[in-house]
């Protein structure tokens, strides 16, 4: 049986990032990347992330994109979540939730593949659904890997957002490409 803490290895380190508003994202170091004199860190987020979406009957869920930590929604979300012993966290960058998730069935997703043709679905797992004030919504699993962008400075970690995103993603896809496929 394995020790949870660091004690190999496959161990991989942890970074802790912080948006604006102050929130803050413990997420796994994937990458580094140096670009212009700076590092530039690929993270995945420690916990699962999750995306709100507000479900409508017969059509496509719609994703809501900005929400408030103190939104109702959300409070109603951490009680369903807390049946299923989830935690909803309200992290930078994205919502996460923090427990022990079931994983997946493949043949599940390739099923719901046949079924249905439109992008949510293929992106996105529902988790949990919920109705608020005579609204169902959904928090769903990106299927595909959930990156964050960070300049490390003086050992920490910076988001990279807006502008500075737009600018320096191209060029990290770009160094990733030439890592993964060398000539």
């Amino acid at each position: 049986m394995r020790d949870s803490g660091p004690s190999g290895s496959g161990d991989v380190p942890t970074v802790l990032v912080r948006d604006a508003e102050g929130r803050d994202l413990l997420c796994f170091l994937e990458q580094l990347i140096p670009l212009d004199g700076s590092d530039y860190a690929l993270l995945t987020p420690v916990d699962t992330p999750v995306s709100l979406f507000r479900l409508k009957d017969g059509d496509e869920p719609e994703p809501i994109t900005t929400i408030t930590s103190s939104e109702p929604i959300l409070s109603v979300a951490d009680v369903v979540l807390q049946e299923h012993d989830l935690t909803l966290v309200r992290s930078a960058v994205t919502l996460t939730v923090s427990g022990e998730l079931d994983e997946p069935d493949p043949e599940d997703l390739e099923d719901d593949d046949e079924d249905e043709s439109d992008e949510e679905s293929e992106t996105y797992e529902l988790l949990v659904s919920f109705m608020v004030d005579q609204g169902e919504y959904g928090l769903y699993i990106p299927l595909d890997p959930f990156f964050v962008v960070a300049r490390m400075v003086d050992g920490q970690a910076v988001l990279v957002e807006g502008e500075d995103f737009d600018r320096i993603q191209p060029r990290i896809e770009a160094e990733l490409d030439e890592r993964e496929w060398p000539d």
